[in-house]
């Protein structure tokens, strides 16, 4: 098998409110602010891990894509709210402190889905909601 040079470069997550994201990305989970285009009242931030360049989350409108129906739009606004449209795997090496500063620091930002668990696959982890109902799961790596 050959080697590949394929990377991740850029995810995406739906958001509605750029000043709650912003405050749960940027000031919770310490990620920078790489770019923010505003269009027409709508945002699409760019954040990611200090230190990971070459890595990105684009937090962005999900109403703005024009191929999207009406009911399609009510179907992920239904679907966001209940936290099972979309979602991201982040990782750390202390999982309980990382936790723990969490907490600490979501307020109202965020809401607490699963404390620090050791799974039966094998993994620990934990799980949070951002302020648009996306699931952030961590994982503990050694």
């Amino acid at each position: 098998m050959t080697k590949t040079d394929i990377t991740i470069y850029q995810t995406y997550l739906p958001h509605e409110d750029p000043d709650a994201s912003l405050a749960f990305y940027r000031d919770v989970l310490g990620f920078e602010v790489r770019n923010d285009v505003e269009y027409g009242g709508l945002h699409w931030i760019t954040i990611g891990p200090s230190g990971q360049p070459d890595t990105s989350i684009v937090l962005h409108p999900p109403a703005a894509d024009p191929g999207i129906t009406e009911d399609e739009r009510r179907t992920i606004a239904e679907m966001m709210a209940k936290g099972t449209y979309a979602g991201i795997n982040l990782a750390t090496k202390d999982l309980d402190g990382t936790f723990e500063r969490l907490q600490a620091a979501c307020g109202d930002s965020a809401d607490v889905v699963q404390e620090p668990t050791d799974q039966p696959w094998g993994v620990r982890d934990c799980a949070f909601r951002d302020p648009a109902g996306n699931m952030i799961r961590i994982f503990e790596v050694r």
